[in-house]
């Protein structure tokens, strides 16, 4: 038997979207609109026409899944004419064996005329900007990690030790000595020449480092992959450029971001291009927490609680909470230490790293809901508190004991 279900109209008239990468399959409803659905191409001419053909039906909403990357051609050419709902495919699963791309794009306007959609955040056109130069960079930044790990494994397997005596290899030191190695240049005078002080001290380790076994083979995998390196370091360059440019209208933002311990220039662009700096989007810091995977979720059934670690939330940012909260964790003197310590002695590192970022999260919120500069609690904020708990503890026994005592602070 089919089960009709009846919903409640709150969108006067709307537009349901199944994205494909070639298709677009659109249904239109609502008051004074003829039920139809239509399939256009992705091509930017037929969009065009598509984006005519709601506006000559007055359509005010769009609700649109969030497939893979194919989403973004129609939102950009539809982004300035419609309210654009971008909703989770994981929300909007049909009933089953109801699924071809004409029911889909039904199924979709029927929950968005009844207000039954969830939209997904998406930030203005130069916050998106500043996302993709931001995640291009950390991609890029992995890219060179990688190289560096393959220039030393060709080191090792050279025999070359200097890892063990200079602690970047990839310093102006270590970037002369592999220089003159590459060259032929054998000679541990000439070479201890171009060492600083500093290493200088270690010249019977040094001179034992750089004895090694360098075959042409050997010549030609170090100076491809230094070509690689540089390139990619290059590439680095020019997107810290352009994200000075792009970044220059949320200067103050960004400053009050680097307020917080742990932040530098750098991971501000990141978390700015990631939440964005309208805080009206989510309606408070836990709202925030949540989008991000920050924070426990939530599955109880027949009261037993089950699971509760973190969702996934944005895999851009959590990672860069996290490498802010561990730099955090190392300030002298702040809040945020004080908590990592005392977390981390009933939770392994990665939760008390998790909650610290959390807690990064919860003040970079503020900062830009309010536009102000964080506020550093000190050090010893948690013990103080926890003097004060303790004490106001003791007098509610004594006194459902019967006992009234005055406190005195000792200086």
């Amino acid at each position: 038997m089919n089960q009709q279900i009846a919903f409640e109209q709150i969108v006067r008239c709307g537009c349901g979207m199944d994205i494909h990468r070639d298709t677009v399959v659109a249904t239109v409803m609502g008051e004074g609109v003829k039920k139809e659905t239509r399939t256009y191409s992705t091509y930017t001419n037929a969009l065009c026409e598509l984006q005519q053909w709601l506006t000559s039906l007055s359509i005010t909403h769009i609700a649109m899944e969030s497939t893979g990357i194919y989403w973004k051609p129609v939102f950009n050419i539809l982004e300035e004419h419609f309210q654009i709902l971008l909703v989770n495919a994981w929300h909007i699963k049909n009933v089953p064996g109801h699924k071809t791309d004409k029911k889909d794009s039904v199924w979709l306007t029927k929950l968005l005329l009844s207000g039954l959609l969830k939209a997904r955040f998406i930030p203005p056109r130069e916050i998106r900007d500043l996302r993709d130069l931001s995640r291009y960079r950390r991609k890029l930044i992995q890219q060179a990690t990688a190289e560096r790990n393959r220039f030393e494994k060709i080191l090792q397997d050279a025999n070359f030790k200097m890892s063990a005596v200079i602690s970047d290899v990839f310093g102006l030191t270590g970037t002369k000595l592999i220089t003159a190695l590459l060259s032929g240049n054998n000679n541990f005078d000439e070479l201890l020449e171009l060492c600083h002080g500093r290493i200088k001290n270690k010249k019977e380790q040094l001179k034992e480092a750089l004895v090694g076994h360098l075959t042409p083979h050997h010549k030609f995998m170090l100076k491809t992959i230094r070509k690689s390196l540089d390139s990619v370091l290059q590439k680095i360059a020019l997107l810290d450029t352009q994200t000075m440019l792009l970044s220059k209208p949320y200067q103050r933002e960004l400053e009050l971001l680097q307020t917080i311990p742990g932040i530098n220039k750098i991971s501000s662009v990141c978390l700015l291009s990631e939440i964005g700096a309208d805080m009206s989007q989510f309606p408070t810091e836990h709202h925030l927490a949540s989008w991000a995977g920050l924070c426990p979720s939530a599955n109880e059934s027949a009261g037993r609680i089950k699971s509760t670690r973190v969702t996934q939330g944005n895999q851009y940012l959590k990672p860069v909470l996290v490498e802010c909260a561990w730099s955090a964790s190392h300030v002298k003197g702040c809040y945020l230490r004080s908590k990592y310590e005392s977390l981390i002695g009933r939770r392994v590192k990665k939760r008390a790293l998790i909650a610290v970022g959390h807690k990064i999260l919860t003040s970079s919120y503020h900062i830009l809901k309010e536009k102000v500069a964080y506020k550093e609690l000190g050090y010893d904020y948690l013990s103080t508190r926890r003097k004060k708990s303790q004490v106001q503890s003791y007098l509610d026994k004594l006194k459902n004991l019967g006992v009234e005592v005055q406190v005195t602070s000792i200086a």
